[in-house]
């Protein structure tokens, strides 16, 4: 089932006196080279991001500032994830359906893809992706 395999990482860090610092490394540190990276920031908390599922794509995405909630679907369940902590992100495979919202006022959330950006694997409708997921 696809949603048995999304996980919780928690990302080592190092620190002093000076402040702390994370090293995320593809192919040690996420399941996947990291080919592109951005990041979400100035969404309020009525505002829903996502919706939509990759064909191709992974992800891990990580709140490296405030918060916000990850909603995952794959068509028979769902989860709540809450992002607040700067080490600490999930880890999403392809074919799920992900909604992010609820995101606080400072929030910055950064995602890790395993794909360059293809406007063509990505489903923007939920009706398409149950058809598309239940043949898998």
């Amino acid at each position: 089932m696809i949603m048995d395999r999304h996980k919780m990482i928690e990302f080592k860090q190092h620190g002093d006196d000076r402040g702390k610092l994370v090293v995320v490394e593809g192919m040690k540190d996420v399941p996947f080279d990291i080919k592109r990276i951005f990041y979400i920031y100035g969404s309020d908390s009525k505002v829903v991001r996502g919706q939509h599922a990759n064909r191709r794509s992974e992800f891990v995405l990580i709140n490296v500032c405030g918060s916000s909630k990850v909603r995952i679907r794959d068509g028979n369940r769902d989860e709540v994830v809450e992002l607040d902590k700067p080490h600490t992100g999930i880890y999403i495979p392809k074919m799920v359906w992900k909604d992010m919202y609820d995101f606080s006022e400072d929030s910055i959330l950064l995602v890790l893809a395993s794909e360059c950006y293809d406007n063509s694997e990505y489903i923007r409708n939920f009706d398409e992706y149950i058809k598309e997921v239940i043949v898998e």
